[in-house]
């Protein structure tokens, strides 16, 4: 652990270097530039608001607000968008960076701190745009906002613990990265992002709880939408999963670096 941090910190310029490249690079020939950033999600969100809104408004318990199914799906997008862009990135970060790996001697770690870099800046942009809005609209939940942060830290985590894991596997088996792809798209309906868990059958309801990221994401949904604490409680599976797949990973990682650079 040790090292890896020691690492991080002589190679810190090549890090911030690669990301502030990865920003301008991505927005070079648009004439909106980081707009699309914003314009993506903002699009998604605006859809679902239009056609679920008062739909959906009725089924949040305990709130009764104009804006409370689009704070609510703000809250599950944006976060749910932090996760699928590290986990979607990081499955393929070892097959896109094969010449990398090959020709340059660096800390492998800088990789995956580079996805998670670029990733949370463009969190960072769209949340500051939602923050501006929650104040302008006289929704802004308060201090409690801050617990955010941890939440957002465990979420990090378990994205790029899993992410590091699919990562290994899809040099050697292609088949790993597609078939994630395709249950990536599954998963986002099987969390409670553009409905609430409270609208399904008591039954339905227990499974929720099986699924790591829907403690994380409705521990957003409280604090934006009701301005209360998260359960703890509820993120505590997410943290646990999220350190044994960062273990996982790294260790498969280290055992088949040598192999992983030949397959490459």
């Amino acid at each position: 652990m040790f090292n890896m941090i020691n690492g991080l910190w002589r190679y810190r310029s090549f890090i911030f270097g690669s990301i502030k490249r990865e920003f301008q690079t991505k927005y070079r020939n648009s004439l909106l530039g980081a707009v699309w950033n914003i314009l993506n999600p903002l699009a998604m969100i605006v859809i679902y608001t239009v056609i679920f809104s008062q739909v959906m408004r009725a089924k949040l318990p305990g709130v009764d607000h104009t804006f409370a199914y689009s704070i609510y799906l703000c809250a599950g997008i944006l976060s749910w968008g932090l996760f699928a862009e590290i986990v979607s990135r990081s499955q393929v970060m070892f097959v896109d960076n094969g010449n990398l790996l090959k020709k340059i001697n660096f800390p492998r770690i800088c990789i995956p701190a580079i996805i998670i870099g670029s990733a949370l800046l463009n969190f960072l942009i769209v949340s500051v745009i939602f923050c501006v809005f929650l104040l302008v609209s006289g929704y802004f939940p308060g201090v409690v906002i801050l617990s955010i942060i941890p939440v957002i830290a465990v979420l990090v985590v378990f994205a790029i613990g899993l992410g590091m894991t699919i990562g290994v596997l899809n040099v050697f088996f292609s088949d790993v990265g597609q078939f994630f792809g395709i249950f990536l798209q599954f998963w986002f309906w099987l969390t409670p992002i553009v409905y609430s868990a409270t609208i399904l059958p008591a039954n339905l309801q227990e499974y929720v709880s099986y699924n790591p990221l829907a403690g994380i994401v409705m521990a957003c949904q409280t604090v934006l939408v009701k301005g209360e604490w998260p359960d703890w409680y509820g993120i505590l599976p997410a943290t646990i999963v999220g350190l044994l797949l960062c273990i996982l990973g790294m260790r498969l990682f280290q055992k088949r670096a040598a192999e992983m650079v030949d397959e490459l």
